[in-house]
């Protein structure tokens, strides 16, 4: 079993940052692989940014120039840094990972971005 508590989420006028934080209770350097989803109401999840155990990326196309994920294993967290935010990236977003076929979620962070 893996917790996830995620943090960093808030209001923010356009244009500006939000840096998103997922600290896992074990080690990641045992995860597969690790992402940030987010979900609009009324619409189906999205994944935003991914990032395997060998370091490579994966973006969502509207937000690749803006956002960046990265982790520390030290501090068994990985982090979404969101530059450059547009209302339309208003969303709940959540952190997701995989570990030998299984999958966890955290409880999501809202991030409402203001035209």
């Amino acid at each position: 079993q893996v917790q996830l508590v995620e943090s960093g989420g808030g209001l923010v006028q356009a244009g500006g940052s939000l840096r998103l934080s997922c600290v896992a209770s074990i080690s990641i350097s045992s995860l597969d692989a690790m992402a940030w989803y987010r979900q609009i109401p009324g619409e189906q999840r999205e994944l935003v940014a991914g990032i395997l155990s060998s370091g490579l990326t994966t973006y969502a196309d509207d937000v690749k120039g803006r956002f960046t994920i990265s982790t520390d294993n030290a501090k068994n967290t990985v982090y979404l840094q969101m530059n450059r935010l547009k209302p339309e990236d208003t969303a709940v977003y959540d952190c997701h990972v995989t570990r030998l076929n299984f999958e966890y979620w955290g409880q999501g962070t809202q991030v409402t971005v203001s035209a």
